[in-house]
């Protein structure tokens, strides 16, 4: 049996709900959903701050999880106005940039809080190292 390490942020939805930050199972990482909200409880303001917030918190949780940014193989985005694409695209490229995983945007009608604008889920694959191929 292979084990399951779980990742707690600590933050107050994941007792509520009943989710991990993460999840790794071998060498795969799931990180949940992660907000533009801070560990303070605030909530940053633009899509792209909340990106980067969010962005932040997916690294804190890979990092415990034993995985890097680098390692990321998939991203799912869910924003709730994709007419602010490029300012979320602008702060993705930051982090992903070179990484280049697999990605998606969706439009979604809304998120937990009316004052969320993105929320974002990504799976990593440890040891695994970005080749780029045209």
């Amino acid at each position: 049996m292979t084990e399951r390490l779980r990742v707690s942020s600590g933050g107050p939805w994941e007792e509520r709900v009943g989710y991990s930050r993460a999840v790794r199972v071998g060498d795969h990482v799931w990180v949940s959903g992660s907000t533009g909200t801070r560990p303070d409880g605030s909530i940053a303001g633009s899509a792209g701050a909340q990106t980067r917030a969010a962005l932040d918190t997916v690294e804190r949780a890979l990092r415990e999880a034993g995985a890097s940014i680098a390692e990321v193989v998939r991203v799912r985005n869910y924003v709730v106005d994709i007419t602010e694409w490029e300012e979320v695209a602008d702060a993705l490229r930051e982090r992903f940039g070179t990484v280049r995983p697999a990605m998606t945007m969706v439009e979604v009608t809304r998120l937990i809080s009316p004052a969320q604008r993105i929320e974002i889920e990504v799976d990593a694959v440890v040891g695994s190292a970005p080749v780029l191929r045209d």
